[in-house]
C-alpha cells in the first residue's frame, strides 16, 4: 500500500524542513473551552498512549518561546488546559522537534464561546489536531490508527472531524517552501492542507470535506438527513458506518487513507470520496482569509477539489 502514500520534505532556503508527509487527526467543537477541558486533556492523554515515550519535546510557551515539555512543562500544560481562571483563549502546541518540523504535533485552540465578546459569532469553534509520520500508519494498519482515531472521537464532542494523509506543518511552516506545496496539493486529491488557527475562527457546525475518516456530529449529521438517509445516498462498499454515541457517524472511506495522485498509474477509484463531497458541499464553510494566497477563492476551489 505504500505506493499510495507520498513521502516528501519540503526545505526552507536555510535548509530547514518546514513540512512532511504524515497524517492529520482533526476535530472542531462549537462549545466553550470550559465545558471540553476534561475532555480535552482526557483526548491528550490518548495520544500519548498512542505514540513513542518522547515523540512529545517542546511546547510553545505564552511569551513565544519554546520550552522542554519535561514533568515541569506537562504540569504546566495541565493548569493551563484545566485550571487557569482567566483568559478568553487557550493555545497550546506540543511539538516533536524545535529546530523543524516532525512528525508528531499536538495543537489546540480554544475560546470561552459563552463570552460577549464570542456571543454572537456562530463561525467560531474550538479545534483540536494530531499529526503523525507516514511511517506511523505504515508500521501499525489503517486499523490501529482508526482505533485510535475513535478513542479520540469518543472523549470529545465535536460536530465535524476527520483523518487524513496530510501536509504536516503547523503555524504556517510551509509558507518558506510554497511553489513546492502547490505542485503537490495539485497533484494530490487526497492530500490534507490545514490550519488549524483559521478554520477554528470560521467552521463553526459546518464541515470542511470528505476524508478517509469523515466524522460526522450535530447538527450535521441531521442536516445530511441521518444515519439511514446516508446509507441510501452513499450504496459503496468502500464506505464503511460506524454509529457513534450522542446521535454520531464515523464514515470510513476504504481501508487505508488514499493520496488521490492524479498522475498515478493505477486506476483511479474515488467515486466514493466524491459523492461524499458532493453530499457535504453546501454544508462546508467558507474562507474568509487568504493564507495559501491573496487570492480567497483558490482556498475555496481547493476546500471543493472533489466536488468537480
Amino acid at each position: 500500500m505504500s505506493e499510495r502514500f507520498p513521502v516528501f520534505r519540503l526545505m526552507s532556503k536555510g535548509d530547514r524542513m518546514v513540512a512532511r508527509d504524515g497524517l492529520v487527526l482533526c476535530f472542531f467543537m462549537r462549545r466553550p473551552h470550559g465545558e471540553i477541558a476534561p475532555a480535552l486533556w482526557r483526548a491528550l492523554q490518548t495520544y500519548r498512549r498512542a505514540i513513542l515515550p518522547q515523540s512529545l519535546n517542546w511546547y510553545g510557551a505564552e511569551d513565544g518561546d519554546t520550552l522542554p515539555l519535561d514533568d515541569k512543562g506537562w504540569e504546566h500544560i495541565r493548569w493551563k488546559l484545566l485550571e487557569r481562571p482567566w483568559g478568553d483563549a487557550w493555545n497550546v502546541d506540543l511539538e516533536e522537534d524545535c529546530s523543524e518540523i516532525g512528525g508528531y504535533h499536538f495543537e489546540y485552540r480554544g475560546w470561552r464561546l459563552d463570552a460577549p465578546s464570542f456571543e454572537r459569532d456562530e463561525d467560531s469553534s474550538c479545534g483540536v489536531s494530531f499529526t503523525f509520520p507516514t511511517e506511523y500508519l505504515l508500521g501499525h494498519g489503517p486499523a490501529h490508527l482508526r482505533t485510535v482515531a475513535l478513542e479520540l472521537a469518543h472523549e470529545l464532542p465535536f460536530s465535524f472531524g476527520y483523518a487524513s494523509l496530510a501536509v504536516i506543518s503547523p503555524h504556517g511552516m510551509w509558507y518558506a517552501a510554497r511553489h513546492e506545496l502547490i505542485g503537490l496539493l495539485n497533484r494530490y486529491m487526497g492530500l490534507d492542507f490545514y490550519h488549524l488557527d483559521s478554520t477554528c475562527s470560521v467552521i463553526g457546525t459546518r464541515a470542511r470535506g470528505a476524508y478517509w475518516l469523515t466524522f460526522l456530529g450535530q447538527p450535521l449529521l441531521s442536516q445530511l438527513g441521518g444515519i439511514e438517509a446516508l446509507r441510501h445516498k452513499l450504496p459503496f462498499q468502500d464506505i464503511t458506518f460506524h454509529p457513534l454515541e450522542g446521535e454520531r457517524l464515523l464514515l470510513t472511506l476504504g481501508q487505508w487513507p488514499d493520496a488521490i495522485d492524479i498522475q498515478s498509474s493505477r486506476k483511479l477509484d474515488v467515486a466514493h470520496y466524491r459523492a461524499l463531497a458532493h453530499l457535504l458541499e453546501p454544508l462546508l464553510y467558507e474562507e474568509r482569509s487568504g493564507w495559501v494566497s491573496l487570492d480567497k477563492d483558490n482556498m475555496r476551489r481547493w476546500l471543493r477539489r472533489l466536488c468537480q
